[in-house]
């Protein structure tokens, strides 16, 4: 059976993280890159283990990570000017935590796409910095597989993804499709269960089966949305 859920995925294999999430390494380098300033005062929501903030290269005052996994935020790299917090950014406890604060930017790579209520989320965003940079994951994410198991992504699609963004803010769009070549069919799989892409996806031993069989591709598809949004 496989069995993936993100929250819980991110906590089990956190010390190996770094060798199963090549594409959220590629997205990040390039979300940075991309920010032409250098903000002082930086959000950044589903920090995970550090890779957006070890791509950070100019001084900063002040660095705040929010991550949900107590096993991630254990091995964030730590600074004087940098605040970790383990929250939910879904929470009622994130939004609190929000109260009376101002951003330069709020920034996140690889995590957007899980929250249950984004357009509520970057409603609440909105109240607190002027400039969000974010990367997301789209439900086209590992389609073929979806195809063959007949199962719908776990990941928000396309449309749902502009629609919050152009509700709380002016946004700019780029989608960009990826794929990561395997040698073997089980180096595959492990990279799908020990990356955490994939979602709260349950597939009976049938299912699973059918899948190893039917997945003809020796790549896996990644669908990711590049978003940059303003103040209206």
């Amino acid at each position: 059976m496989i069995d993936i859920q993100p929250n819980n995925q991110f906590t089990k294999y956190a010390k190996d993280y770094e060798k199963h999430n090549i594409i959220q390494q590629i997205i990040s380098k390039a979300l940075i890159r991309d920010i032409k300033t250098n903000p002082q005062n930086i959000l950044e929501l589903g920090s995970g283990s550090g890779q957006v903030y070890n791509y950070i290269d100019w001084n900063y005052e002040q660095y705040t990570a929010i991550d949900l996994s107590k096993a991630m935020c254990k091995i964030h790299p730590k600074k004087n000017n940098l605040n970790i917090q383990c929250l939910d950014f879904d929470s009622s406890d994130f939004f609190d935590y929000l109260n009376n604060k101002y951003y330069d930017i709020v920034i996140s790579s690889s995590a957007m796409q899980w929250s249950t209520n984004l357009d509520y989320l970057l409603y609440k965003l909105s109240k607190v910095t002027n400039k969000v940079h974010a990367v997301l994951f789209t439900s086209d994410t590992f389609k073929k597989i979806h195809q063959i198991t007949r199962s719908k992504s776990p990941i928000l699609n396309e449309t749902t993804i502009k629609n919050a963004f152009n509700n709380n803010f002016k946004s700019k769009f780029e989608i960009f499709n990826y794929k990561l070549e395997f040698d073997n069919k089980k180096d595959m799989f492990s990279y799908i269960k020990k990356s955490g892409v994939s979602g709260k996806s349950t597939l009976s031993y049938t299912d699973a089966k059918k899948l190893y069989d039917e997945y003809n591709l020796n790549y896996l598809e990644f669908s990711v949305i590049f978003v940059k949004a303003f103040s209206k």
